[in-house]
């Protein structure tokens, strides 16, 4: 027998901790006959006490040995040690009772039962307590001199455990001073001995007194503008700020404690979105789901996020061989419990999307497949409204017919005032599902959100690899302002609002304030850990269908509340399948002609639909270095990058005009 076949081992450090026991148990011992006599005894208490006192030891060691008390870290001990050690204490009293009525001690005082039971309780858990004590308070005092002092912003459970860690793990070296947080009544109180000492606002003025070197904050308490805020202010004084992952984070993490700096994605996020569980389950579990573009950033996400509510099969259909591949691959590796049937197709070949349609049956459909480069539409408008209309057209009506029960496809801000080919065809595509609906077996609805961040060709990754290449970073207008979300948010987001979903609505996502791609570039900067002089950001103009201010609705639609806070219904106007039909008609039979008869096709059936025209790049504007131009919508314009893919020479560039960071 091996000794990993043992449970409860009697090594050395059990051995002393069975010693520890043993002088307590003898002290409640000692205490109960004393306290009993009022420490006055007489020859019958000492004759009682050293009559029973052996088997007293033999049954508490033997209990408390059984159960596991030797085995514990009295150096961690909580309350949970506490109910186990009522538990073994009183185990070990009714023990002791019936060995004293069955061995006819009559005259044994019944009252020391009672007050032994007492004693070991408090003799034993205040060993564990003063152990603890010296183990949190005194040791770090001396062992860690050069422990760095930090602030905590985030006066929670989290903030609360991560504080009695740095306690007591001199590894960590970190000493907890204080909190922070928003609630002004718990400003003056204490957290598990940690004073709350104010506002997250006045974190470096707090810092600052306290002489504190790092201020660390737990993920999500602070976002966006205020998380900037800081970190600017941080920043300027000379102080650390760090990002503690949340509860959420640590228990999808094989590391107990990550401490890292901030990134991007906290800069921008919004409070975490909370799911509906139960409706989505509902909705998942047990069912078939298709997704289209699985391969791509949203539709790989939303096949995650599906996967977690079990389906019975998950039908991965993808045009691009090489993403089908990587994120069918991933799931295997992962042995998900679901039917993986990974489908090369696409969502504009009739005959194969049926096929796909008529062998799998479907109950839920996410349509995330489309064309979605701005500039790369601008170029090819045809494609454009082939795979975003007729295609999203091809597969709503094969869900239909063959008996999906929900459609959810995902549209864009682009779609509302559209200045792009790209928007413009997601517009005809949200039009089509809202009609369609009307007389429609399945549901269908739509969901709409802004810019993803990380997505594949998007302007985070972009400028991280110029950044890398020394710069410049290259931003379309110092104006240009979008809305972020990351891909998890966006398909979390996807699955609510096909659980919420009734039929025919529009789901826009409360995305905040958009934020400034000038400011997106400097901060990225900065998480580099340069100084936003370092490196240049150049203006690179506008580009054909791109604007500077998107948004998420149209004016005439009214924004209805819905259950839950992150989701809202575009209340929109009617629109008649027919002259939808007639309109899509129009422009499959204009998508193969010149570009300029396209748009003006585009143009009768969106009276929206604006192309926009750049303007002028400034006469007097310094030149262009070269670099990689990207897209206010986080986006890689490939002919503007050959454009600029020229020596480093001023005098031979192109012209626009030179940024800096401030």
């Amino acid at each position: 027998m091996t000794n990993r076949s043992i449970p409860r081992r009697l090594n050395r450090r059990a051995l002393l901790i069975l010693v520890a026991h043993c002088v307590a148990f003898v002290t409640a011992y000692v205490l109960s006959f004393s306290l009993r006599y009022e420490f006055n005894w007489m020859r019958p208490e000492y004759q009682y006490f050293w009559g029973t006192l052996p088997t007293l030891l033999v049954i508490k060691l033997s209990l408390f040995y059984i159960l596991g008390h030797c085995h514990r870290s009295w150096r961690d001990a909580t309350f949970s040690d506490l109910a186990a050690l009522l538990r073994a204490t009183t185990l070990a009293s009714l023990v002791f009772a019936t060995f004293i009525v069955l061995s006819g001690y009559d005259m044994y005082p019944r009252p020391i039962l009672v007050l032994d039971w007492a004693m070991t309780v408090l003799v034993l858990g205040g060993m564990r307590a003063v152990w603890r004590m010296t183990h949190e308070e005194f040791r770090p005092l001396i062992a860690r001199s050069d422990s760095h002092r930090a602030l905590i912003i985030g006066a929670n459970r989290c903030g609360e455990s991560l504080a009695r860690q740095f306690r007591g793990d001199v590894r960590l070296n970190y000493l907890a001073v204080g909190f922070l947080d928003d609630d002004e009544n718990r400003h003056g109180s204490t957290l598990g001995g940690f004073p709350v000492l104010g506002s997250p606002d006045d974190a470096v003025s707090i810092a600052d007194e306290h002489a504190v070197d790092d201020i660390l904050m737990i993920s999500g308490v602070l976002m966006g503008s205020r998380l900037r805020k800081l970190m600017e202010e941080c920043e300027q004084a000379g102080i650390r700020l760090k990002i503690i992952p949340g509860t959420d984070d640590l228990l999808t993490s094989e590391y107990p404690l990550q401490i890292r700096d901030v990134n991007i994605d906290d800069l921008l996020r919004r409070e975490p979105v909370q799911l509906s569980s139960d409706a989505i389950r509902s909705l998942v579990t047990g069912r078939t789901i298709m997704v289209t573009g699985a391969g791509g950033s949203i539709g790989s996400e939303i096949c995650r996020q599906v996967l977690r509510f079990e389906p019975a099969s998950l039908v991965l259909v993808e045009r691009a061989e090489n993403n089908l591949f990587l994120i069918e691959k991933e799931f295997r590796d992962r042995n998900v419990d679901a039917e993986l049937h990974a489908c090369l197709a696409d969502i504009t070949d009739a005959e194969r999307m049926e096929y796909l349609f008529a062998h799998h049956r479907p109950a839920i459909v996410f349509h995330a497949a489309a064309h979605k480069h701005v500039p790369m539409m601008e170029i090819n408008p045809g494609e454009a409204i082939k795979n975003n209309v007729l295609g999203t057209k091809l597969v709503a009506e094969l869900a239909d017919a063959y008996g999906a029960e929900e459609f959810v496809m995902i549209s864009t801000d682009k779609a509302v005032n559209p200045t792009s080919m790209m928007g413009a065809s997601k517009q005809i595509a949200e039009r089509f599902i809202h009609a369609f609906s009307e007389s429609a077996t399945t549901k269908f609805v739509v969901v709409r959100f802004g810019n993803v961040l990380a997505s594949a060709g998007s302007v985070v990754p972009i400028f991280q690899e110029q950044i890398r290449h020394g710069g410049p970073l290259t931003v379309t207008h110092p104006e240009i302002k979008r809305y972020f979300m990351t891909i998890p948010e966006a398909s979390q987001l996807v699955l609510q609002a096909a659980a919420m979903g009734k039929g025919g609505e529009i789901f826009v996502l409360d995305m905040g304030e958009p934020v400034l791609i000038l400011d997106l570039a400097r901060d990225l900067i900065r998480l580099s850990g340069l100084d936003p002089e370092d490196i240049d950001i150049i203006y690179t103009g506008l580009r054909p269908g791109e604007k500077l201010f998107e948004e998420l609705y149209f004016d005439e639609e009214q924004m209805l509340a819905t259950p839950h806070p992150k989701l809202f219904v575009a209340y929109h106007r009617p629109c008649n399948l027919d002259g939808v039909c007639r309109d899509i008609v129009l422009l499959a039979a204009a998508a193969g002609q010149s570009s300029e008869k396209l748009r003006e096709a585009v143009k009768k059936c969106v009276p929206e639909y604006t192309p926009f025209d750049p303007a002028p790049v400034e006469p007097n504007a310094e030149p262009t270095i070269a670099g990689t131009a990207v897209t206010d919508s986080g986006e890689l314009d490939v002919e503007s990058t050959l454009a600029l893919a020229t020596p480093n020479d001023p005098q031979k560039s192109g012209g626009s005009r030179r940024g800096r960071g401030n």
